[in-house]
């Protein structure tokens, strides 16, 4: 869930053990969000282009209770989709593709080039589209890790493609690899 317009607001930070690594929650105090904060990004260590915490931002672990919440609650198998407030401010074909990607149901996946035929994006175009998807800023809870190759291939996550396939094999998008 998208919240209203951007305004100036006091930012927010948490971190979260995750099967992945530490997660990063960054927010802004928000009147109008549940919960007083509305969630602007969700990184993982070592992520291209993750947020890293700056001095001015307020340790408030409390602000992020519900997106915590859902979080554990994804990581057990218990969670499906996040229906978080968040606020993204990305170009409009970033916002356009990063909304695509609510649509992508959990336990599945899609291509670039579907996903491409589906927003109208001409061929010359799907690296743009490549780009948004791994410029998107909240990792997990608005699904790029459920866009693969065209071959089934695990492309491009910004998180790491390893990271990628252990989310759509928790997911059951993918079989799990016996060593």
């Amino acid at each position: 869930m998208t919240s209203p317009a951007a305004s100036t607001a006091t930012t927010v930070y948490t971190t979260l053990d995750s099967p992945l690594g530490e997660l990063l929650l960054v927010g802004e105090e928000s009147s109008t969000a549940p919960g007083g904060t509305v969630l602007t990004s969700l990184s993982l260590p070592q992520q291209r282009g993750a947020a890293t915490v700056q001095p001015h931002w307020r340790h408030t672990p409390c602000a992020f209770a519900e997106a915590v919440r859902r979080l554990h609650a994804y990581f057990a198998g218990e969670l499906f989709s996040f229906e978080l407030a968040f606020r993204t401010s990305g170009t409009e074909f970033q916002e356009r593709v990063w909304q695509a990607l609510d649509a992508i149901p959990y336990g599945s996946t899609t291509t670039y080039g579907r996903l491409a035929e589906d927003l109208g994006v001409s061929r010359a175009d799907v690296r743009a589209l490549g780009a948004a998807i791994g410029a998107n800023p909240l990792l997990i809870v608005r699904p790029c890790h459920r866009v693969i190759g065209a071959d089934g291939s695990m492309r491009g996550y910004a998180a790491g493609v390893e990271r990628k396939t252990a989310l759509l094999t928790h997911e059951g998008a993918l079989q799990p690899t016996l060593i």
